[in-house]
């Protein structure tokens, strides 16, 4: 038995209890997990912004070592330390073909789920997006983990698996920051200060951090922002001032809010670039005029896991960690036990803090 952080049903308070994982089957890990990161996409499963079959356990950022294999596992030992990666891609669907992975058609499919149950009653539990992390120990698909690069710490490493991939990707992959842009960022959380960190590695020239909470400003500014604007209806016109009347080239948006898109796209200048991170539902509908679109000729996308591929940006994030140039420390506002995820969710509703880490 190990203790896990249970979601019974959709809006219910998460419970932690006791669970019994099966043994590892052909193809299958077990991991003890050494921490997992507390993601809004975990808020996102618990309130039914996203769907997840329920009860279910959830987290899906995380890492630790690997307690035994099953058949057929040749590449992982007992000893090893692991990432998770909660979108495994399947490296045969057309999205896979096109080497666009993060959009992998099967990677939450279900296929290779593996279902620990309740220690009290034996109800099957769902593992939350394939890696169930918020639970002692977990038992995976192999192709759910990836060993941990050298010099990186295994604690921080669990912000590898969801708040750094993205918030890097974000700016690397899909907003495609050079050197010498200007890029604002909207939303300070644990994959916002990610994002400030990785436009300061890709040599932004001015760095203009946007929340709600003035509390944020000197998480901004550590994580690399030039400039930190108080979110407003007046911001996108604030942006502009602090760049030349222009609008920034980039704009990253890490909320997932109609607002703050909208306010997103108007931040950036003509022929500027906005990238949605955010995930917002379905009654939040952003609009624009046909007019506009023509006139200001911006770009606005969405990122999906920051256009990531886990396997290869691991390596390259490891070695900006080693060099000093990423702090995962930085990214992470309070440690805590199961017991506080839910503290830890209404802290993200209230927009406090960045990234809250569960450490086992």
């Amino acid at each position: 038995m190990v203790r896990a952080a249970v979601l019974p049903a959709v809006g219910a308070p998460l419970q932690v209890t006791e669970i019994e994982l099966p043994e590892p089957g052909p193809g299958q890990v077990r991991v003890r997990l050494a921490a997992a990161g507390v993601c809004h996409s975990d808020l996102s499963l618990s309130n039914g912004t996203m769907r997840v079959p329920v009860p279910a356990v959830l987290g899906h950022e995380g890492a630790g070592t690997v307690v035994s294999v099953g058949e057929g596992v040749t590449h992982l030992a007992p000893g090893t330390g692991v990432v998770l990666n909660w979108a495994p891609s399947c490296g045969s669907c057309h999205a896979c073909g096109l080497g666009e992975v993060w959009l992998c058609a099967n990677a939450l499919t279900g296929a290779g789920e593996v279902h620990a149950r309740r220690g009290d009653d034996g109800t099957e539990l769902h593992p939350g997006l394939n890696v169930a992390a918020f639970a002692q120990e977990t038992v995976v698909a192999a192709s759910c983990v990836l060993p941990v690069p050298d010099g990186v710490p295994l604690t921080d490493a669990a912000l590898l698996g969801c708040a750094v991939l993205t918030g890097y990707g974000a700016v690397h992959h899909a907003a495609r920051v050079r050197p010498g842009e200007t890029v604002a960022v909207y939303g300070v959380g644990g994959v916002g200060l990610a994002t400030l960190q990785s436009a300061r590695i890709a040599g932004a020239e001015r760095i203009i951090a946007v929340d709600v909470s003035p509390e944020k400003e000197e998480l901004a500014r550590r994580a690399g922002a030039t400039d930190f604007v108080l979110a407003s209806d007046t911001t996108p016109r604030e942006i502009r001032g602090l760049t030349d009347k222009q609008g920034v080239d980039v704009a990253v948006e890490c909320v997932g809010r109609a607002v703050t898109i909208r306010a997103a796209w108007d931040s950036t200048r003509r022929g500027g670039r906005t990238t949605v991170v955010g995930i917002g539902g379905k009654d939040q509908q952003v609009t624009f005029n046909a007019l506009e679109i023509f006139h200001w000729g911006r770009t606005l996308s969405g990122c999906v896991y920051g256009n990531a591929n886990p396997a290869q940006d691991l390596p390259v994030l490891a070695e900006h960690v080693r060099a000093g140039r990423l702090d995962l420390g930085a990214l992470v506002t309070e440690r805590i036990a199961l017991e506080g995820i839910p503290a830890a969710f209404e802290n993200m509703l209230a927009g406090k803090g960045g990234r809250a880490l569960v450490v086992f």
